[in-house]
């Protein structure tokens, strides 16, 4: 045995299985110790949650939402104590949302605000809590929920955060549901009439024109109430008697808002 068989004889296992591990791999190139111990092209080298973030919102502000949200969950899943954690849960909401996923989106505002009820962004996770409420609203003659749930959530803000920048849109935004649950109220009237049930359909225009005075629908409520009560109902082109079905446009509203709440210099 010569003295350097004998020094190898003599040193630990682990060491002995690493040095042959390691001329084993030399044979073949550093490309192949590079592949043993994971560093090759082929491996994936750990991203700082730093970097996750800078390249989730480069994707988020050119519109690409799913792969931004996809780095946005993997910063959540895999570094959810680093400082960037709290970044990721509210892009990835507004990733969601911006994917007309306003369901999941709502989830994860509503999850943001819990875990974070005095941060800086909160009347604007609120608002968006209103926006996924209002972008659910499909028309008058179906599910009626979305714009329900929109001015329960928008009306939350308010009291909340009166002088919000999101205020005047909010409110806005508030009159156009309300406008939206009117119409389908003086909807079902029609639909009455159509079905020849005066007396529902008297009773139903009776309540829209006693709780929304001011709605832009109820001049046409009232004529169509006056007909019925003379005892001339409609009997033909009925469809013209009928609103838009699809949600008001919020901004015909922000005017209004305008004169209820004129600028601070005009306030005088």
């Amino acid at each position: 045995m010569t003295p350097a068989q004998s020094d190898f004889s003599l040193l630990p296992a682990a060491v002995r299985l690493f040095l042959i591990l390691l001329l084993a791999t030399s044979l073949s190139g550093c490309a192949g110790l590079k592949s043993w111990f994971g560093f090759g092209e082929s491996s994936t080298i750990q991203q700082t949650a730093a970097t996750l973030a800078m390249e989730g919102m480069d994707d988020f502000n050119v519109g690409k939402y799913h792969t931004a949200r996809k780095k946005f969950e993997e910063i959540m899943d895999r570094f959810p104590f680093s400082p960037e954690a709290m970044l990721a849960e509210l892009k990835a909401a507004d990733c969601n949302y911006y994917q007309g996923n306003y369901p999941e989106a709502k989830v994860l505002y509503q999850q943001f605000e819990e875990r974070h009820p005095t941060n800086e962004a909160i009347p604007y996770v609120m608002f968006q809590i209103g926006m996924c409420d209002f972008a659910r609203a499909d028309r008058i003659d179906r599910d009626t929920s979305g714009a329900r749930d929109a001015i329960q959530s928008f009306s939350r803000l308010l009291r909340a955060y009166p002088d919000s920048p999101y205020t005047a849109e909010a409110r806005s935004r508030i009159q156009a549901a309300r406008e939206f649950l009117v119409n389908h109220e003086y909807f079902v009237a029609v639909f009455y009439v159509k079905t020849k049930r005066y007396g529902e359909a008297i009773h139903r225009l009776k309540y829209l024109i006693n709780v929304y005075p001011d709605s832009t629908i109820t001049p046409t409520a009232k004529n169509l109430l006056a007909r019925l009560q003379e005892g001339k109902p409609p009997k033909m082109g009925l469809s013209r008697w009928l609103p838009d079905l699809s949600m008001p446009d919020w901004t015909l509203f922000s005017a209004d808002e305008e004169k209820m709440n004129p600028p601070a210099e005009k306030k005088k």
